[in-house]
């Protein structure tokens, strides 16, 4: 279980951080070929998301690394999946249900690191 959670959590992260990190770093100009949804959206608030997409990734690898308050990783897969479940909600809202795939499988992800993290810390 442990190797598991790490592959799951480790590639979960990448991606989280990466992806936050755009958010947090370009404008909003370079983000809508992308992300059409922040033509939508204040910037501030594609600025928090990206800061919790980065605190999220940390959250998943940081604590059970060091062994401090690993339910941290935990609590950072829950929060991740809720992200999922706001940007399946927010392409639903917009008509664009084609575009829910990734946002699935990233909270399918989120689900299984969320267990993997309940079974082995």
């Amino acid at each position: 279980m442990e190797l598991a959670y790490w592959i799951v959590a480790g590639l979960l992260a990448a991606f989280y951080l990466y992806a936050g990190g755009m958010k947090v770093a370009r404008s909003k100009e370079q983000l809508q070929p992308m992300m059409g949804w922040v033509d939508r959206v204040p910037m501030p608030l594609v600025r928090t998301i990206g800061v919790l997409e980065i605190l999220g990734a940390a959250g998943l690898i940081l604590p059970p690394l060091t062994g401090v308050a690993a339910w941290l990783a935990v609590a950072a897969s829950i929060g991740l999946l809720l992200i999922q479940v706001g940007g399946i909600a927010v392409h639903l809202s917009r008509g664009e249900a084609r575009l829910i795939g990734l946002n699935i499988a990233l909270l399918i992800t989120a689900a299984a690191t969320t267990w993997l993290a309940t079974t082995w810390l």
